[in-house]
């Protein structure tokens, strides 16, 4: 990471899911060394509690806390989203968690676990911290999708986020990450005009615990631990979400995919005319229903 810029306006409150191991916990190590106060969203109590008090010692900071959250249970978000009610304001909400499941599973409300966690999760939650988004006045929504998004050959297959059917990991996780980018746009539509912006990036192959926590296993655990020893390390993962909750010209750009502090372009094969539309019309019925 570059030297850190000082800073003479408020300290920032971050949100960010996630962030006990991996490019999350890489990114809120450097908004913390930046000065920002940042505030982990984590299912795991151990493991938050350990990220949380190592994070303090090698920043510095005392401004890190973690708050219980299961993205996998639209009840444990909302709970989440109240616990941050002594907020006045959320200047960055980073959407970093997610997953990769080799089997077919479901959330608590019957969701197809990997678009319920990377995705509907997620997208409960910037609807409920909107308020505090917009009381910031140039918040920040950083979305982590994926080029994996690559797997999506012809959009999201609707009729599959509550039905069983054939399964397939990197067909499930390539969809997820599609919603994370159309997320962002939508998220774009919703706040134009508000100085809230929303951009989605893809952090790059990252050595981490991903893939790696019992989640997966048999072919697709070993094509991970093959594939490893070419990824980048979580430092220089987290490049991308560092630059786009901190960069000036990134705070004024909205509804873009990004790589490596670039723009990108989301892959043709995947987009749809109206899937962004579709995608909101579906995530507010399932949310309204289920959550």
């Amino acid at each position: 990471m570059e030297a850190p810029e000082q800073r003479t306006e408020r300290p920032r409150t971050v949100v960010l899911t996630g962030g006990n191991a991996g490019i999350g916990r890489a990114t809120a190590e450097e908004l913390a060394r930046r000065g920002d106060r940042v505030v982990l969203g984590c299912r795991n109590a151990a493991s938050a509690e350990s990220a949380v008090a190592e994070l303090r010692r090698s920043t510095g900071s005392e401004h890190i806390e973690w708050r219980p959250l299961d993205l996998a249970d639209l009840a444990s978000v909302r709970r989440f989203a109240g616990s941050l009610a002594d907020l006045d304001r959320i200047d960055v909400l980073v959407a970093n968690a997610g997953l990769v499941l080799d089997h077919p599973q479901r959330t608590a409300q019957g969701v197809e676990a990997t678009f319920g966690i990377n995705h509907l999760g997620h997208y409960l939650l910037a609807d409920l911290l909107a308020e505090q988004l917009l009381a910031a006045g140039r918040a920040r929504i950083v979305i982590v999708a994926s080029l994996a998004h690559a797997a999506a050959v012809g959009g999201i297959r609707w009729d599959g986020l509550e039905r069983d059917g054939r399964y397939s990991t990197w067909r499930a996780y390539g969809e997820s990450k599609l919603a994370n980018i159309l997320h962002a746009e939508a998220l774009t539509r919703r706040f134009a005009g508000t100085g809230v912006v929303a951009n989605s990036l893809h952090p790059g192959g990252v050595r981490t615990g991903f893939a790696k926590d019992g989640d997966t296993s048999g072919l697709t655990a070993r094509l991970v631990e093959l594939g490893s020893f070419a990824l980048i390390s979580p430092e220089e993962g987290a490049r991308t979400p560092v630059f786009l909750a901190t960069d000036e010209q990134a705070g004024r750009t909205s509804g873009r995919y990004w790589y490596r502090c670039r723009r990108s372009r989301v892959l043709g094969w995947t987009r749809r005319t109206g899937d962004v539309e579709e995608l909101v019309r579906r995530s507010d019925e399932l949310v309204a229903r289920l959550g």
